[in-house]
């Protein structure tokens, strides 16, 4: 069967961009673009989407920081290898791998987000409102966080012990881990990024061509 690398690009610029906000948070203490963010919750309500790209706002510029990192976790961008990132992107995969053999776990991550697109209802639909954040947070610590070795972030001490980073970076871990599973569903293999990277560093390029 015939890989879609774009839609595989996609889902793993989307895991980078979780990668890199959660870098952000830790060190600087906020988003450089808070859309960076705002995009990546809004996917953890998408269900049934037309695309890979809907999930996404149907706009590759809503995923550029993505897939600006992703290009550089490939070697192909300008950028110098970030390591950090590269460990989070790959627990990411690794959690999201995780969680797909988990049916428990995949249930109760449904019923909690079905809880959570209930009470937006209640924020006038603002998903970024801080207890919609703080209540994302909660589901990836009590359904992710149990699957496997906790994700070690690192950063500037004085903003990882605020309570309202530790729940955006959460927020943004869950959201990573949700483009990890999409990663896998539309074909994503940790043996591309050994056998195929030049295919997946190509269409990346394609990608960022188009932004």
């Amino acid at each position: 069967m015939t890989k879609n690398y774009q839609d595989i690009a996609v889902a793993f610029a989307a895991t980078c961009q979780a990668a890199t906000l959660v870098q952000q948070f830790a060190h600087n203490g906020f988003a450089k673009d808070r859309e960076d963010m705002a995009i990546l919750m809004k996917s953890l309500l998408v269900t049934q989407p037309d695309s890979t790209l809907s999930i996404y706002g149907d706009d590759l510029t809503r995923l550029k920081t993505g897939i600006e990192t992703a290009l550089a976790q490939l070697g192909g961008g300008n950028g110098k290898l970030d390591t950090e990132i590269g460990r989070y992107w790959v627990s990411l995969l690794s959690l999201s791998q995780k969680l797909n053999k988990s049916p428990e776990s995949k249930t109760q991550l449904v019923q909690r987000l079905q809880q959570i697109e209930r009470q937006l209802l209640l924020y006038e639909g603002d998903i970024m409102a801080d207890q919609m954040v703080a209540n994302l947070a909660a589901i990836y610590s009590d359904v992710i966080s149990p699957l496997g070795t906790k994700i070690h972030v690192l950063g500037m001490q004085d903003y990882l012990v605020r309570p309202d980073i530790q729940q955006k970076i959460r927020a943004t871990l869950l959201a990573g881990v949700r483009a990890g599973i999409l990663w896998q569903q539309v074909g994503g293999t940790r043996w591309q990024f050994l056998f195929s990277r030049k295919k997946l560093l190509n269409q990346m390029k394609s990608l960022y061509q188009i932004l």
